[in-house]
């Protein structure tokens, strides 16, 4: 899954914050009995690698996981919201693919792992990806 903070705004730049991020994952997959491999950023926008019982629609699991981690990143970064124009952390919308035939898992967490521009990775590269 792959979802942008509302204007592409590069927000996710902070290893506090993105340490908060998977920390929310981590307790919303405990709660949903979603399983986190891995997530990956480039600054405005975050990969997810998840995998959710089949009675959740993947769609279901998008709406879940930007909800709740809006509302926590809202309520523990009060002065996010002041950058964010309309009062929503992700804009709307996403992408989401799935593991099939032409598609592994090895292959989605390979392209989660190599995310952003080289000159990008080398000065943020603890945290562009974050194993569960």
């Amino acid at each position: 899954m792959v979802f942008y903070v509302k204007y592409r705004k590069k927000l996710l730049l902070d290893i506090e914050l993105i340490n908060f991020l998977k920390n929310i994952c981590f307790e919303i997959g405990e709660r949903y009995c979603f399983e986190f491999d891995a997530i990956g950023t480039d600054g405005d926008h975050v990969h997810l690698f998840v995998g959710a019982e089949p009675k959740y629609s993947p769609s279901k699991v998008m709406q879940i996981l930007k909800s709740i981690t809006a509302r926590q990143i809202f309520k523990e970064y009060p002065e996010i919201k002041k950058q964010l124009w309309g009062g929503e952390f992700w804009s709307d919308g996403g992408y989401i693919g799935t593991v099939g035939d032409g598609t592994t898992s090895d292959v989605i967490k390979n392209y989660v792992q190599n995310q952003g521009n080289q000159e990008e990775k080398e000065a943020y590269k603890q945290m562009k990806i974050l194993d569960f």
